[in-house]
């Protein structure tokens, strides 16, 4: 039996009726709540392109009060496209769990033996793109929870697309064609810290990304990863990135997600950043995580 909580799965609910898709935004500039869908069910194909195309215009769609299986959300994952290597398996099953899935990764604080079952088990973490230290960042992140505490872990999302298109024409010429390094390390990378030797992976990605499917132009750096902007002075790069860090996290291109029991999100990687809020750690937090394969692309 395959459970994605310590409940029995003989308890869920049964499925209820499909009801009408509705599409709620839930800033202006990112996030949408997608309603009247139950994900236990096969997604019929007009939804399932309905609910892609409000993806790629929000970015970021938050599916409220659903009981998924670890196979309901591989199978919902396959929508956004093909799954992405497992980067960090399950150490060990939580209890209540028969088996962890191939595609799915635990993000989770939760401890047994004295050991930590799941993955970024602890703490805030600054904004950052998934995999950009990587050659073949991942397109999209699907997140669902099982376990949330009773306040923090937040989740913030930032459009790198409204970011960028409230530049200045004259940043924005500034920035055509330049070129940053993205390291990632196992302990918070800071840009002070630049030796290739303390990176586990890193990558070099245009500072602005242009969207393989809408054609809309993004920043693509992050306080978390970007370190530094290939062939410009040190002091020049360290004032450009803090510029856009500063102008991409700002409160309007931000939406803010508090967790509930059953929430599942799935977001862009390609147009949006995000950051998690620190949370008490002596509460459970405990999510299922998937990703969805991206390619080499010059952007």
């Amino acid at each position: 039996m395959s459970l994605t909580s310590p409940i029995e799965a003989g308890t869920r609910a049964p499925p209820h009726p499909q009801g009408a898709l509705r599409f709620a935004p839930l800033t202006k500039h990112i996030g949408c709540e997608v309603k009247g869908i139950d994900l236990r069910q096969p997604v019929p194909a007009d939804a399932a392109s309905a609910i892609y195309r409000a993806w790629l215009d929000h970015a970021v769609l938050v599916f409220r009060d659903q009981d998924l299986s670890q196979e309901d959300l591989v199978r919902v994952t396959g929508i956004f496209g093909e799954f992405a290597p497992l980067g960090r398996p399950a150490h060990t099953l939580p209890k209540g769990f028969a088996k962890i899935l191939p595609n799915i990764m635990l993000i989770s604080n939760v401890r047994e033996n004295g050991e930590t079952i799941g993955a970024l088990p602890d703490g805030e973490m600054m904004f950052h793109h998934d995999t950009i230290h990587r050659d073949d960042p991942h397109k999209a992140t699907l997140l669902y929870s099982v376990e949330v505490p009773t306040y923090g872990g937040d989740t913030l999302f930032a459009s790198g697309t409204a970011a960028y298109d409230a530049l200045d024409p004259a940043m924005k010429a500034k920035l055509a064609g330049l070129r940053a390094v993205n390291f990632y390390v196992y302990n918070s990378v800071k840009r002070n810290d630049k030796q290739a030797v303390d990176a586990t992976s890193q990558a070099v990605h245009p500072v602005v990304r242009t969207h393989d499917e809408t054609g809309r132009k993004a920043l693509y750096v992050n306080r978390l990863m970007s370190v530094q902007i290939e062939g410009v002075a040190e002091v020049e790069s360290d004032a450009l990135l803090d510029f856009l860090f500063d102008h991409s996290e700002k409160p309007e291109f931000v939406y803010t997600h508090v967790w509930r029991k059953g929430d599942l999100i799935v977001w862009d990687n390609r147009c949006s950043s995000h950051a998690r809020t620190d949370f008490p750690a002596d509460q459970r937090r405990l999510l299922l995580r998937t990703t969805v394969k991206g390619t080499c692309r010059p952007y």
